[in-house]
């Protein structure tokens, strides 16, 4: 909420706020239609506060001579904020001199009182002294008439003062009406960001708000990981779908958050597959040990999930590095997507991979000796690609030696 918005506001901004949602009471509702349509202030909630009973139903009989029929009476200054406490008026017609607590002590209730403080007091005193007037204009009354009342400057100060209060509260609600668009508005923008940041790398979405449709470069150097779940197809045509996803999802949010840790861009997933990329689109010259890390982790955190949930899925992961292109494909449906040969042979060493294991071509291999463990597995017939020499990546050596 805006600092700048008094108490006051901030009900009257909660009251609105209810109105698009359905949540106000009656009574809410109605004080805000009464605002905006009762031009002429007949629907207006009166109190009336004084401790003759004669004079309190003299006003009340006035009054409903005038056509306001929304009348309450209080008979000293506590009851009369007991009910100012407990529900909304328009208007008070106060008595100064009281038993409990007097006019004056009503007055600096409301003034101090951030929610209740606009309502409109006219006092109705047999004090004529201009001391008593003062007090009570400086207390906060927006009128002072001596009793007895001519009752034809009563009904026009009453009429006034509605009137005043109308107005001065419509001028409330379109303050308030207008800064809960702006904050609707400012949300729905947050949530199509955060959207947008869950399908595209924060450097390339950024790009995209500034107006750049056509988004493609070319990374002379990044390392690129598939994974492929293997037991899964069988699961899904065995266990209803509910259980398929929230299995899924339990996976790869744990991919994820690896991913996350070391700094790497997810790209997508495709079925049961797992695709991220290192050292794009912010550029790190590490970017394959990082890789390579996750790689060992995707294996334990699916070994904790089969441990977790009684299963027994495995695991190919491929990995490569080399030169890919990186862009933005689509209009409605945004897509940020890898393209190249280093892509094509990270595919194919994840689908030729024995299963829970991690290959790599040895290209790639020879950028990591000596920092993993590395097992050559020989010559592997990789589609569109010819026979490729490959390794199994092990764990890290430590202190990167050996």
């Amino acid at each position: 909420m805006d600092p700048s918005i008094d108490d006051d506001e901030a009900r009257t901004f909660d009251l609105l706020r209810g109105i698009k949602t359905g949540s106000l009471s009656a009574e809410q509702s109605a004080f805000l239609e009464r605002a905006k349509y009762d031009v002429a202030g007949k629907n207006a909630s009166i109190l009336v506060v004084d401790d003759s009973q004669e004079l309190r139903s003299t006003m009340v009989t006035f009054l409903q001579g005038l056509g306001f029929m929304n009348i309450s009476e209080a008979e000293d200054g506590q009851a009369a904020l007991d009910l100012i406490r407990q529900q909304t008026f328009d208007l008070v017609l106060l008595d100064i001199e009281m038993p409990r607590l007097d006019g004056y002590g009503v007055l600096a209730a409301l003034k101090s009182d951030p929610l209740r403080r606009h309502v409109p007091v006219i006092v109705t005193s047999g004090l004529h002294q201009l001391d008593a007037v003062i007090r009570c204009i400086e207390l906060g009354a927006e009128d002072f008439l001596p009793k007895p009342a001519h009752f034809v400057l009563l009904r026009a100060r009453i009429t006034a003062s509605l009137e005043r209060k109308r107005l001065r509260d419509l001028e409330r609600l379109r303050l308030m009406e207008a800064k809960l668009e702006k904050e609707l508005l400012e949300f729905e923008k947050e949530k199509s960001e955060r959207l947008l940041l869950n399908i595209l790398p924060l450097a390339i979405a950024e790009r995209l708000k500034q107006g750049d449709h056509t988004i493609a470069e070319r990374y002379s150097s990044v390392t690129v990981l598939f994974a492929d779940l293997i037991g899964f197809t069988l699961f899904a045509n065995q266990t209803n779908p509910e259980n398929l996803v929230a299995l899924l999802n339990n996976l790869f949010s744990r991919f994820d958050r690896i991913a996350d840790r070391h700094g790497l861009e997810k790209i997508k997933t495709i079925g049961d597959s797992y695709l991220v990329v290192g050292g794009l689109p912010e550029q790190r010259p590490d970017h394959l040990e990082a890789v390579a890390e996750m790689a060992q982790e995707m294996l334990t955190a699916l070994t904790e999930l089969n441990r977790e949930h009684g299963s027994n899925f495995g695991l190919r992961i491929g990995l490569n590095s080399g030169s890919v292109v990186a862009g933005v494909i689509g209009r409605k449906k945004f897509t940020y997507d890898l393209w190249g040969t280093a892509v094509n042979l990270a595919s194919r060493m994840q689908s030729t991979s024995p299963p829970n294991s991690i290959q790599l071509p040895s290209d790639t291999a020879e950028l990591l000796r000596g920092k993993f463990e590395l097992k050559e597995r020989g010559f592997v017939e990789c589609k569109g690609l010819g026979e490729i020499r490959t390794y199994l990546l092990g764990g890290k050596l430590p202190n990167g030696s050996g």
